[in-house]
C-alpha cells in the first residue's frame, strides 16, 4: 500500500511517501526551489518521492491532503462575518485567493497531480485529514509508544488551535479541542511581529533572544492579552488583536500597553525587546506545563507526544521534560506544517485504511529524520567539476574522517554534506555546518561571517549519545535538537560579579564553560544527540574530534545561510560554500579547500540577503 502524503497553500510545503505504513521518503519543496517556506504545490518534492521509492503516479494508491479546505474556507468566511464590517479591506483582498485555493483546492490538486503523471482516475484515491488530525498523526504513528497523550498546539488549522488526542495501537482519536481565534501560537506569532521578525519563520529568532532579557512583562502579559486556566485551557483578549480582521498581528492597543510600537526589522534590538521575548517565553512555558500537567493527571498514561508549530520551542519542551509529569516525551522533528504530509499519510492508513502499525527499527520511525534525497559519489564528483570546484577525494571515509576533524581541531568551519537531506527545519548531521565548540570566537565567526545573521543567535551541540549525561543536565536522547537542556555544573566556569551585572546583548562575549559556542547566555544548550545506528558516519566524525581534543561534541548548525533554505544539491553547497566564510567543505568522500578554489567562482551572498 503506498500512499503520498501532501501539504501545501500556506508555508512550508512538502510530500511523503509511506509504504506498508513506513515512511520511506519526505522533503521540504523549498529546499528544491530555493525559495525559503515556499508554499506552492510541492511538484519537485512529490517527483523526488516517486523517484525514492521508484514508482509512477499511477503506482500510488491514495493521495492525503493535510487538512480539509472547505472547513477552511467556512472559517474564513465565519471569522469575516463575526466581525464585519471591521476587516473587509483584508477579506476583499483574500477572497479571489480563498476561492482559488481553498473552494476549489480539490480542482488544483487533480491539475498538479495529473501534470506529474498521475493518469489513473483520483476521484477515489484523493483523501483529507483534518489538520491537527494530520499533526497528531505525525507525532504518536511514528513514535515508539503503543499507548500515548498527544498534545498538538499551532496557529491555526481549520478551526483547532490546540488539540489532544489520545493514541492506542492504531487507533487516535480527538479528546478535545480549542478553537480559533484563541490560540497560543498566533499569540507567539503576534510577538514575533512585535519584536521586528517575520510571522511563520521568526518565532525561533523569539525564543533565542529570550535569554538575554528578564520576564518583567509576563504578568502583564496573563493579566491583559491571555486569561489561563489551572488547566492550561486559555483565551485571548482579542481586543488587542489584528489577525482576526486586519494585515497586521497587532494592533495600537497593543502598542499600547507596552509602550512603543512594533519594532521595524532594520530598527536595532534594545533591552526592551529582550524582556519582551522573556516575557512571552515564561507565559508559552507557563501554558504548557499547565496544559501537560492537567493531562498527565487526568488520563494517566505516561507517554507525551507534541507536534504543531508551538512543539519546536524546544526551551519549552525541556521544561516539561523536567517537570517530570510525563515519563517519555516524543517530538515530531518536522512539528510544524511540512510535518503534516506526514501526518497525512499515515492518518490515511491507520484511521482511514484501518492498517496496523508497525514495528520500527530503531528507536522511532523516522529513520532519524533522514528521509531526503542522497547523492552517489561519482554524481557529487561530476556536478562538483561542473561547478568549477577544485577538490582532492578521501581515499574512505576513515580517511575524510580524519581529515575534516583535524580542520575543525585547527577552528576551521566546516560545511558538512553526507547522505539522506533532513527532513523538518533542524539540520541533524547531513546538511550542516560545523564547528569546534571550545573555540570562544566560534559562535561570532559562524553567525557574522558564515551565516550572515543576528550576533545574538545561539548554536546546538551535536553530542556522542553515551557521553550527553557529562556535559549536560540531561538524561536521555534528544536525537532531533528539539530538548534544551543546561551545561552540567562541572563544566561551566564561575562568572565575576562584573559579568553577572551585564545586560542585554553585553553578555554575549562572556565565555560561561568550556564549551562557550554552544552555551547561551542561561547556561542552556538545544542538544541533539548522535548514535552509531541512526547516522554512522556523523557519529565517526565526533569520535574522531573526540579523539583528537577530548571533546565529545560539535557545533551544528543548518548548512544555509539567513534567507536562504538548507542547501539540497552538490551545487547548492558549493554556492553557499563559495559566498561565506566556510573553509572547508566535505561532501561524499570530496573535500574542498577555500584557498584551492578559483576567487571568480565566489559569490556576494551579504549585498543580496532578505530578512528571514
Amino acid at each position: 500500500m503506498r500512499i503520498l502524503g501532501v501539504s501545501a497553500f500556506y508555508h512550508d510545503s512538502a510530500a511523503a511517501l509511506v509504504v506498508d505504513g513506513r515512511i520511506v521518503a519526505a522533503a521540504q519543496e523549498e529546499r528544491f526551489t530555493r525559495r525559503k517556506h515556499d508554499a506552492r504545490f510541492p511538484a519537485n518534492a512529490v517527483r523526488y518521492c516517486l523517484e525514492a521509492a521508484a514508482v509512477g503516479g499511477d503506482e500510488i494508491d491514495y493521495i492525503a491532503f493535510y487538512e480539509k479546505p472547505f472547513v477552511k474556507f467556512e472559517r474564513l468566511l465565519e471569522t469575516y462575518l463575526a466581525f464585519a464590517p471591521r476587516g473587509y479591506r483584508s477579506f476583499a483582498m483574500a477572497l479571489p485567493l480563498w476561492i482559488r485555493e481553498k473552494l476549489f483546492q480539490k480542482d488544483l490538486l487533480a491539475r498538479e497531480l495529473r501534470a506529474l503523471g498521475f493518469a489513473r482516475p483520483l476521484r477515489d484515491r484523493l483523501l483529507f485529514a483534518e489538520h491537527h488530525q494530520s499533526h497528531a498523526a505525525s507525532a504518536y504513528f511514528p513514535s515508539p509508544f503503543s499507548e500515548a497523550v498527544v498534545l498538538t498546539m499551532d496557529g491555526v488549522g481549520e478551526w483547532a488551535t490546540t488539540s489532544v488526542s489520545i493514541g492506542r495501537g492504531r487507533a487516535l482519536e480527538t479528546v478535545r479541542e480549542i478553537h480559533f481565534p484563541h490560540s497560543l501560537g498566533l499569540l507567539c506569532s503576534a510577538f514575533t511581529y512585535y519584536t521586528g521578525f517575520r510571522v511563520n519563520s521568526g518565532e525561533y529568532k523569539v525564543m533565542g533572544l529570550a535569554p538575554y532579557g528578564t520576564p518583567r512583562f509576563a504578568p502583564q502579559i496573563l493579566k491583559t492579552l491571555i486569561d489561563v486556566k489551572a488547566d492550561g485551557t486559555f483565551r485571548l483578549n482579542l481586543d488587542y488583536f489584528d489577525y482576526c480582521t486586519g494585515l497586521r498581528m497587532t494592533n495600537a492597543r497593543f502598542d499600547a500597553l507596552f509602550g512603543r510600537p512594533a519594532r521595524r526589522p532594520d530598527e536595532p534590538l534594545e533591552q526592551f525587546h529582550m524582556d519582551i521575548a522573556a516575557s512571552i517565553q515564561a507565559v508559552t512555558d507557563d501554558v504548557l506545563l499547565r496544559l501537560t500537567r492537567a493531562l498527565a493527571a487526568e488520563f494517566t498514561i505516561p507517554n507525551l507526544c507534541l507536534a504543531g508549530g508551538v512543539a519546536l520551542n524546544c526551551v519549552a519542551n525541556g521544561k516539561v521534560l523536567r517537570d517530570g509529569r510525563f515519563a517519555n516525551i516524543w517530538i515530531q522533528p518536522a512539528a510544524g506544517d511540512a510535518g503534516g504530509a506526514i501526518g497525512a499519510a499515515l492518518a490515511a492508513y491507520h484511521s482511514h485504511l484501518e492498517q496496523p502499525r508497525v514495528a520500527h527499527q530503531g528507536s522511532d520511525g523516522m529513520s532519524g529524520s533522514y528521509l531526503g534525497p542522497n547523492w552517489a559519489q561519482d554524481d557529487i564528483e561530476t556536478r562538483l567539476r561542473g561547478a568549477g570546484a577544485h577538490f582532492e577525494v578521501a581515499a574512505d571515509d576513515t580517511a575524510l574522517v580524519d581529515t575534516v576533524a583535524t580542520g575543525l581541531a585547527d577552528e576551521l568551519a566546516v560545511g558538512w554534506f553526507q547522505g539522506r537531506m533532513e527532513f523538518g527545519p533542524r539540520a541533524l548531521g547531513a546538511r550542516s555546518i560545523l564547528g569546534d565548540p571550545r573555540s570562544p570566537s566560534m559562535q561570532k565567526v559562524l553567525n557574522l561571517k558564515v551565516k550572515f545573521r543576528e550576533s545574538f543567535r545561539p548554536f546546538a551541540p551535536s553530542v556522542l549519545k553515551d557521553d550527553v549525561a557529562e556535559w549536560f543536565e540531561l538524561d536521555r536522547e534528544s536525537p532531533y535538537m528539539l530538548l534544551v537542556a543546561d551545561v552540567s555544573p562541572s563544566r561551566r566556569r564561575e562568572m565575576t560579579d562584573a559579568e553577572q551585572h551585564l545586560f542585554g546583548i553585553d553578555k554575549l562575549n562572556v565565555a560561561r564553560s568550556g564549551i562557550p559556542a554552544v552555551t547561551h547566555v542561561d547556561y542552556s544548550a538545544r542538544i541533539q544527540t548522535v548514535d552509531a545506528v541512526t547516522h554512522p558516519l556523523y557519529h565517526q566524525l565526533l569520535e574522531a574530534f573526540k579523539s583528537k581534543t577530548g571533546c565529545p561534541m560539535l557545533v551544528n548548525t543548518s548548512f544555509n545561510v539567513r534567507g536562504e533554505p538548507i542547501v539540497c544539491t552538490p551545487e547548492d553547497a558549493f554556492r553557499c560554500f563559495m559566498g561565506t566564510g566556510l573553509d572547508m567543505l566535505a561532501i561524499g568522500r570530496c573535500i574542498l579547500r577555500k584557498d584551492q578554489q578559483d576567487p571568480a567562482r565566489r559569490v556576494d551572498y551579504a549585498s543580496t540577503l532578505i530578512p528571514d
